[in-house]
């Protein structure tokens, strides 16, 4: 839309690069503000002249938002603070605890129109319709469906969850919206005045239920999530860009806010290679990594032994239960250890969340077992972070 573009264009011509993500949160909350005091006024008014407890509630909807939107400014601001003593990593969570308060906002409103239209459908109450009315609510649901665009088109440019989050909201508000327009015509046409309770009572309930899906993207984001796959193949390319590393395992994100990364990293290097060189080696892959994800890591140096024919063998043959056991399983550091004339291997078995890891280790040291009796089999079970 004309009005979208104008005030992105705006926005990208007064700041640069590095303050342009700030200034379109503060850009999405003003102007959510603006918007939903005029709709809030607008609709209480029609409300109350039609005596429709949806219109009336939907115009404290929209008195919500707007608290929703200083939120949104608010997050955006203190996200921006720069690292200090009591915040090494930054201020960026802070983010997901504004989005998280917008999903609190949105479960009162939920709570406040589903208790006015119980109330509503038990005593019901006459609904004066005017087409004036109907046209100014068509109005309102044309504003929020501009906001819910406005506010996709810069969740977008800067993946800031709270516009996501007040996008989502200002789709809801369409949904309500229109749920009231439908009442007040079947109101109109059927004399059905009951319906205003029940449409207000069903439209509490898909609020509830939006705000609970803002509430877990938030948290989700906030308790950590795992990195994208795009992101874990370029971290292990560019580790193993770097002779003599042969192999990368164990890779961990840690996400502070929006370009805030925090990462570690196992490369498997030859056990004969030079101390020097697989130091320089991997610290060319984490300043490379660092200059282009914008990711500090730190990669620590896992020696595999090349040269033993008998580890060769035995890797080669676990290899082999494994996949004969479930090819989605993965595993690293294969150990070979003699002692006292006995053999014993070890590694770290990788399995999917969905999978019983009692189960599996067991089955496993089974089939170990059948194949290999006179080897001991040390089976280290993990999820993946990735």
């Amino acid at each position: 839309m004309l009005m979208t573009n104008l005030l992105i264009k705006t926005v990208k011509s007064k700041y640069e690069n590095n303050r342009q993500r700030s200034a379109f949160g503060i850009m999405s909350g003003a102007v959510g503000i603006i918007c939903n005091i005029l709709l809030c006024a607008v609709k209480f008014t029609v409300g109350t002249l039609s005596k429709s407890v949806s219109i009336t509630a939907d115009a404290v909807n929209n008195l919500t938002d707007a608290f929703t939107n200083i939120v949104t400014i608010a997050g955006t601001k203190l996200s921006q603070k720069p690292v200090d003593k009591e915040h090494p990593f930054g201020h960026g969570r802070i983010e997901y605890i504004s989005a998280i308060i917008i999903s609190f906002s949105i479960f009162i409103m939920s709570f406040e129109l589903g208790k006015s239209s119980v109330i509503k459908i038990i005593h019901p109450e006459k609904i004066e319709y005017s087409t004036v009315y109907a046209v100014i609510l068509a109005l309102a649901i044309g504003v929020k469906l501009w906001m819910g665009y406005f506010n996709s088109k810069l969740y977008k440019i800067t993946d800031n969850v709270n516009l996501k989050a007040v996008c989502r909201d200002s789709l809801n508000d369409c949904i309500a919206t229109a749920a009231t327009l439908i009442s007040l015509i079947l109101s109109k046409a059927f004399g059905l005045y009951v319906i205003d309770g029940i449409i207000g009572l069903a439209v509490s309930v898909f609020i509830l239920v939006s705000g609970i899906g803002i509430l877990k993207d938030a948290a989700g984001s906030l308790l950590g999530e795992p990195p994208s796959k795009e992101t874990v193949e370029n971290i292990e390319k560019i580790i193993t860009d770097n002779p003599p590393v042969i192999g990368v395992h164990d890779i961990i994100i840690h996400s502070y806010g929006h370009d805030r990364y925090i990462a570690s990293a196992h490369a498997e290097v030859p056990a004969d290679s030079d101390l020097n060189t697989v130091h320089n080696a991997l610290d060319k892959a984490e300043k490379r990594i660092s200059e282009e994800m914008n990711i500090d890591i730190c990669i620590h140096a896992d020696p595999v032994e090349l040269s033993d024919n008998e580890r060769s063998e035995l890797l080669k043959k676990a290899q082999e239960i494994i996949k004969e056991y479930n090819e989605s399983l993965s595993f690293h550091d294969f150990r070979l250890t003699k002692e006292m004339g006995n053999t014993e291997i070890a590694f770290d078995l990788v399995i999917p969340f969905e999978t019983d890891i009692d189960t599996v280790t067991s089955d496993l040291e089974k089939m170990f077992k059948n194949e290999m009796p006179y080897i001991k089999t040390v089976i280290n079970t993990e999820y993946s972070y990735t």
